[in-house]
């Protein structure tokens, strides 16, 4: 249904990280459902113990608050500690239709971080994920475009709405990430309204013409 991160994904990701030599690999999520039923029904928990990862629910009480160096609203928000502190962050969303933001890209997958009531965060979105994503600053996106969702998101529900683009977009610059994907489902990443608040918060860029990109395979 393209409505989580394909599993298949996460598990060859957990595999890849083990290669490059770490030594331990957790996998989490602050998933807006009951997390027990998440994990197993996305069969996400599944692919990447298969792998050696450590897969747990995040504790809401080992949290840490968000610092900025200028005025912004999540300030002393709680994020969770294991995003924080481990030794490198990799960021793993899934492309795909969302009625709020227009698409979930990476920066708007970052809220699975944050504890706390994330309702809030909806006013103003665009801003606060900026914000979110210069807090967290994740040291690599991998974007799922296997399978897209592109009407009825987040949750979707209904194949139609599903095409299948076997593509995973990786980078280290999360704006140009989600800049690339949006043009990637025809989309003016300027509908995006985390992707310009990003650039402007010094992230990433969105010029796509002056990138070094790199395509593998057939894409």
């Amino acid at each position: 249904m393209a409505g989580n991160t394909d599993p298949d994904v996460v598990g060859a990701l957990v595999e890849l990280c083990y290669e490059a030599g770490a030594k331990k690999v957790k996998v989490f999520d602050g998933p807006c459902n009951e997390e027990k039923r998440v994990y197993a029904a996305s069969g996400i928990a599944d692919a990447a113990k298969l792998k050696g990862a450590d897969v747990f629910f995040a504790n809401s009480w080992n949290v840490a608050k968000a610092h900025f160096p200028y005025e912004s609203p999540l300030e002393g928000w709680p994020i969770y500690r294991d995003a924080i502190e481990c030794d490198v962050f990799i960021n793993v969303p899934i492309l795909k239709h969302h009625r709020l933001t227009r698409l979930t890209i990476s920066m708007k997958n970052l809220m699975g971080v944050c504890s706390g009531d994330r309702g809030r965060i909806h006013a103003d979105i665009g801003e606060k994920l900026a914000d979110l994503a210069f807090f967290i600053k994740p040291d690599l996106t991998v974007i799922d475009a296997t399978r897209v969702l592109f009407r009825n998101g987040p949750s979707g529900g209904d194949l139609a709405d599903v095409e299948r683009r076997d593509t995973i977009i990786v980078a280290t610059d999360l704006v140009l990430a989600d800049t690339f994907a949006a043009g990637f489902v025809d989309v003016n990443p300027l509908q995006v309204p985390n992707i310009k608040p990003g650039s402007d918060k010094g992230l990433g860029s969105m010029d796509l013409a002056g990138a070094d990109i790199v395509r593998l395979g057939s894409a």
